[in-house]
């Protein structure tokens, strides 16, 4: 009799061990899961060419980026019908290009809608709504105050 309950009580005791090493082999998958879409989640912004208008950058899933001329640094002069042909940059922690400073990118609060919204050396940046894919850049010198953003660009006040 002793010797079975010896028996019973050392295969619980493995049982109950294994169990717990399973637990920590589990967290610690679970945790490599979680770091890994931890660091999935930052994205990039990318540099594009095209033959019409030269290195532009664009976003992670290469949307071109533009600036409105008339807009001020710090603050959007685009709102209600032109939100609807230019929407908002919104990504959140992204990384930059080579050639561009992580520095100059910001956000500002919109005082219209209060969304917060991407900045390049202060200026908002947009995408143009007819632009429907990667290295689309339908949205250049549009009204003349419509341009695509790169690392040479110069925000004329």
């Amino acid at each position: 009799m002793k010797k079975r309950m010896f028996i019973l009580t050392n295969f619980a005791m493995v049982l109950f061990l294994a169990a717990c090493g399973n637990n920590a082999q589990d967290s610690a998958k679970e945790d490599q899961v979680v770091n890994g879409a931890a660091e999935e989640t930052t994205e990039s912004l990318k540099l594009l060419e095209n033959e019409k208008t030269g290195k532009y950058l664009a976003d992670s899933n290469g949307m071109t980026l533009y600036y409105f001329k008339k807009d001020e640094p710090g603050k959007s002069n685009c709102a209600g019908e032109c939100l609807e042909n230019w929407p908002l940059f919104t990504e959140k922690d992204f990384d930059v290009p080579e050639g561009f400073d992580q520095k100059d990118f910001g956000t500002i609060k919109r005082e219209d809608t209060g969304a917060e919204q991407v900045t390049y050396k202060g200026f908002p940046l947009y995408y143009f709504v007819n632009d429907k894919q990667e290295g689309h850049v339908n949205g250049e010198g549009v009204k003349d105050v419509w341009y695509i953003v790169n690392n040479e660009t110069v925000f004329l006040q």
